[in-house]
């Protein structure tokens, strides 16, 4: 890994410009310099140690640059080096396993070379340069190839083949294509008009990659969590939203989704938040197994990882360096999940720029493009139609983390404006132990109307109507609780009374998840509907054994129902739960013959 100083850009020796400039002026990470006359959103080298900035404003002379690095010691007068290129990520075999910072340098390269504090104006390569690889040519020459097409394939890792694409833009006939050992730098391919193609593309990260189309979102994205499969489910592809207060479980709930998740491919943005926390996601991440492969989950993880003490700049473009590698192995046909946690410090990080760019501020000194900036982001999600023709999705998950869990604040209200999912973390839920802390009352998703299909096609026909009717009976439960705590649940009719009974038996059997427990961590679809299906048999069994004289009490207590809710604890409880709902139907059966 080549880990260089200063003046070099990702992969290629810098050509500077000659007309460099110097700094006039500097307020924080914001440095105003004239001199030079670039293009908007072009990287530029700022002062005597080169740190790396990028262009966001142009007034007349003066071009407004934001640094990536902290700007502290740097005085007017320095020089200002244009680069000609944009911010971009190189893309190819190597970005898997791998731990980056906001602007795509490798961490564990930059602390091996220099220890736990990078330097400022450190640059290194994204990818390996040197490291060779096992290319398959699986194209051949004489092949009329175009935009997106696959050349051939690297196993990257244990459990993803990374496909070489074409580059968008550029097509024609394949001149002369061989296998074989390559670094990301050399040549695997070459076209009849004398193009080059290395395995290494190298992509703007503020400018979305191209794909053919978009498809509605008609496949579940499928977590194994019982509450967000059911009642608040996410399509392949969809956007979700997590508001929660601290404490409330968001990062453990986004672990949850990296790891059960069925998507093929995770990135995740570890944005702003505190170095202790985004300290223990990086430990804990590397010895996460993978359970469909057996291997470590890193093995299909990219990490991004900016914490609330580096500079807000990097932290500004860490979401859309993240996005782009997720729109990358989209292309491949890959599912992808990408994980924000949270767009709530980057939009901290806009509001800081903005204040020293003196613009005019919006609701609590927020930029006034925050919400088209969220929107941007959240519309890079999507199940599409690659160039070359296959089906790939990014399905973006954002948590948010308002102050003082207070969600019509601006940022939560701009992402629920966009987002089709919200899965709201409440904090009281969270004090009673109660996990995943997922408020059931005013979550919600958009995407059930489109998924019944699917799950008519692949779970059940009634499945839609098993997850109403569960709805049903927690919004009853909410509406009784209002009742029972001016005149206590006693003075409740009996049928109410057993309303409530269900309602609990929903909350604590089927809501409730242990994400540390290795059999409750994870429950498949199928296992979910016949756990649903089973709440319902009970309170349909138990208005038939009242009505028969049954005493509410022995019928709430009979043994069966116990073991039905301890036993999802046990493995191969898939087996066991028809077995055991049998036996609490007959010992509901019994306790009319009791009275």
């Amino acid at each position: 890994m080549e880990v260089n100083p200063r003046k070099k850009i990702k992969g290629s020796e810098l050509k500077m410009s000659e007309e460099n400039g110097v700094i006039y002026r500097i307020s924080g990470p914001v440095v105003t310099a004239v001199g030079i006359s670039p293009r908007m959103y072009e990287v530029v080298r700022v002062g005597d140690e080169g740190l790396m900035g990028e262009v966001i404003e142009l007034h007349g002379e003066q071009s407004v640059i934001q640094v990536y690095e902290e700007t502290s010691g740097v005085r007017p007068g320095e020089p200002v080096i244009r680069t000609g290129q944009t911010l971009s990520v190189q893309l190819g075999p190597g970005l898997l396993t791998k731990i980056y910072d906001g602007i795509q340098r490798p961490l564990p390269e930059l602390e091996k070379t220099m220890g736990v504090f990078i330097k400022r104006g450190v640059d290194a390569d994204g990818l390996d340069l040197e490291k060779i690889w096992e290319f398959n040519a699986t194209a051949k020459a004489g092949d009329s190839i175009s935009s997106g097409d696959v050349l051939g394939t690297v196993q990257e890792t244990k459990t993803i083949e990374h496909r070489v694409m074409v580059p968008p833009g550029t097509s024609g006939v394949i001149k002369s294509i061989n296998s074989g050992e390559f670094n990301v730098t050399q040549t695997v391919c070459t076209l009849e008009d004398g193009t080059d193609i290395q395995m290494m593309q190298k992509w703007p990260v503020r400018t979305p990659r191209p794909f053919t189309k978009k498809h509605a979102p008609e496949v579940p994205l499928q977590t194994g969590q019982r509450i967000l499969d059911f009642l608040f489910p996410l399509a392949k592809g969809g956007t979700a939203g997590i508001p929660g207060p601290f404490g409330s479980g968001k990062t453990v709930t986004q672990q949850q989704l990296a790891k059960w998740s069925d998507a093929d491919i995770v990135v995740y943005i570890g944005c702003g938040e505190r170095g202790n926390e985004m300290t223990e996601v990086l430990d804990e991440f590397p010895h996460l197994m993978d359970p469909k492969t057996g291997e470590a989950l890193m093995n299909r993880t990219t990490m991004i990882a900016n914490t609330s003490n580096m500079p807000v700049a990097a932290r500004e473009a860490s979401v859309y360096t993240g996005i782009t590698i997720a729109e990358y192995f989209r292309d491949m046909g890959y599912d992808v999940a990408l994980m924000a946690d949270s767009t709530s410090r980057w939009a901290e990080a806009m509001r800081e720029i903005s204040s020293r760019l003196e613009e005019m501020p919006g609701e609590e000194g927020y930029p006034a493009y925050l919400s088209s900036r969220l929107a941007e982001f959240y519309e890079r999600a999507g199940r599409v139609e690659t160039l070359a023709g296959g089906d790939g999705s990014v399905s973006v998950i954002g948590a948010v983390s308002p102050p003082g869990g207070d969600i019509s604040e601006p940022v939560s209200q701009g992402t629920l404006r966009i987002v089709k999912v919200f899965w709201g973390l409440d904090a009281g839920l969270a004090r009673q132990r109660h996990f995943p802390a997922i408020n059931w009352l005013n979550s919600y998703s958009l995407y059930p109307p489109s998924l019944d299909q699917w799950y008519r096609d692949n779970i059940k026909s009634d499945f839609p109507e098993i997850r109403t009717e569960i709805s049903a009976l927690l919004q009853v439960e909410a509406e009784l609780q209002e009742i029972v705590q001016l005149v206590g649940s006693d003075a409740l009719p009996v049928d109410q009374q057993l309303t409530l009974e269900v309602a609990r038996m929903i909350r604590e059997f089927f809501l409730q998840q242990n994400a540390f427990h290795d059999v409750d961590t994870y429950t498949d679809l199928k296992l979910q509907y016949t756990m649903a299906k089973a709440i319902l048999s009970f309170q349909e069994e138990s208005k038939k054994a009242l009505a028969g004289g049954a005493a509410l009490e022995d019928v709430v207590n009979v043994p069966a129902r116990t073991d039905l809710m301890r036993g999802r604890f046990e493995s191969g409880y898939e087996g066991k739960i028809d077995k055991m709902l049998e036996t609490m139907i007959k010992q509901i059966a019994e306790t009319m013959e009791d009275n």
